[in-house]
């Protein structure tokens, strides 16, 4: 089935004719399926999990240096975003269990994507009320809950997702969507947050993005429920303790390491450095513009600009090559591609006499095509390595090794360029930190091409289980 015959008839099996897997649909096909108003549903919950993101990081960060707080405790106050890289811990209650009441009313999988959008609503606005000046164990306590019920969205935005999607190509369509969503609220929070704070300060800025959050729990409103086969709920079905938690925590694992036998060591390395060249530079990008010489409406306008432009492009580019020639191909492309454009940000800290608003812009825009390319091929990618039935824990094993290393070294990033600033000017200590994000991409090119030799796509699709024919 084509994903034109996707977009007429979702709730129609994919795989009801031989080989519909691995078909590659025709571009009319692509936007005929595109045109689905489920797509439109998974854009908008992709906005919901995109917002929060950058407001427990980048932008925290933005705030934080304007506020004069020194880039190492800028760097270590990154490890809020720590909590994405323990989602693993409690993913499984997430397929296992239903949330009281709204479990009842939306099913499993949108019980727990609204309940956990709330709490984030909540914890933006009270960060916003709080603020980093006032009490700042407070104010990171407020965040650390923001980005724990972001987390907990994440997992269930990305199980839903997968268990939706009909086959291959449609599950690279729909993460396509899903990070152009998702991304738009990058630009939201990353971009055009700088420009309103510049006018309404940084607290109200917060607290109406904290309300923004309704734009996700509309779309959780307006989605259906899986239809896949899903465990019952454990507290109504099994009493015995001993089986409920290897249920709920092991039997995941092991379908995961089953399937892919010794491979699985390969996958969770690859996936483990994937996005390792992006996470570094996250906490020290918003300082990087401030220590340019840029305010705040000035950097927003370029993020606002250049970086949707980039970002929107990159998903879109990147989604559309993993559906139209395969996920393989584009994974490998994003590998490359992510690592070479942190090297544009080595020009600008050499610029002579500093670079320019287009010049800055230009960077933004190249360095924005490529993480957008690299994000929508990771994610397609993942998301093709998890069997139905347990994907939020088995989604949530995968982000959890993707997140980690990166999110820990990067808590070293600003005291690393402090420590190059004491042999360098400050803007050489930048273009050495920026070569080095560069340098540590290379593993994950390896890694990419490792993991396609081993047809690891194929060996999951051979695993699932297969409609009679």
């Amino acid at each position: 089935m084509s994903s034109a015959d996707i977009a007429r008839n979702p709730d129609q099996s994919a795989n009801a004719e031989s080989g519909s897997r691995s078909a590659k649909p025709s571009w009319p096909e692509i936007w005929v399926a595109l045109r689905h108003p489920r797509m439109l549903i998974v854009a908008l919950l992709g906005f919901g999990s995109g917002l929060p993101y950058l407001l427990t990081s980048v932008t925290l960060g933005y705030w934080l240096r304007q506020q004069g707080i020194e880039l190492a405790t800028i760097g270590f106050i990154s490890w809020v975003g720590m909590v994405y890289s323990f989602k693993i811990l409690w993913a499984p209650m997430v397929d296992q269990m239903d949330v009281p009441i709204l479990g009842r009313l939306l099913g499993r999988r949108r019980g727990w994507i609204v309940l956990s959008q709330i709490i984030v609503g909540a914890g933006l606005i009270a960060m916003g009320i709080v603020g980093p000046t006032a009490d700042m164990r407070l104010f990171a306590l407020f965040a650390v809950l923001t980005a724990f019920a972001s987390t907990t969205q994440d997992i269930a935005v990305s199980a839903w997702r997968i268990e939706i999607a009909e086959n291959r190509s449609d599950m690279a369509l729909l993460a396509a969507v899903f990070q152009i969503g998702h991304r738009i609220a990058f630009v939201i929070a990353d971009a055009l947050i700088l420009i309103a704070a510049a006018f309404i300060g940084w607290s109200l800025s917060y607290v109406v993005l904290g309300f923004t959050m309704a734009i996700g729990l509309l779309g959780a409103l307006f989605a259906r429920e899986p239809v896949s086969t899903l465990p019952p709920p454990v507290a109504s079905t099994e009493r015995n303790h001993v089986k409920r938690i290897a249920n709920a925590f092991v039997t995941p694992f092991l379908t995961f390491f089953k399937i892919h036998g010794k491979s699985a060591a390969v996958i969770l390395a690859m996936v483990g450095v994937y996005r390792l060249t992006d996470m570094l530079m996250i906490p020290m990008m918003a300082p990087f513009y401030v220590d340019l010489g840029l305010n705040s409406a000035q950097i927003g306008a370029i993020r606002g600009t250049f970086g949707m432009v980039g970002t929107i492009g990159g998903v879109a580019l990147g989604g559309l090559i993993a559906v139209r020639w395969g996920l393989e191909r584009t994974l490998i492309a994003g590998s490359i591609v992510a690592p070479i454009t942190n090297l544009a940000y080595v020009a600008l800290c050499l610029w002579p006499g500093g670079p320019g608003f287009s010049v800055v812009g230009a960077v933004v825009l190249i360095e924005n095509l490529a993480t957008g390319f690299a994000g929508a091929a990771s994610v397609a990618y993942i998301s093709g390595l998890v069997g139905i039935g347990f994907a939020a824990t088995q989604f949530a094993l995968l982000g959890s090794v993707q997140s980690f290393l990166g999110k820990f070294m990067r808590g070293f990033s600003g005291a690393t360029v402090e420590w190059l600033a004491k042999s360098y000017t400050l803007m050489e200590a930048y273009a050495l930190f920026f070569v080095v994000t560069a340098v540590l991409g290379i593993p994950a090119i390896l890694l990419s091409i490792a993991c396609i030799r081993r047809n690891i796509i194929d060996k999951v699709e051979d695993a699932l289980p297969q409609p009679a024919q």
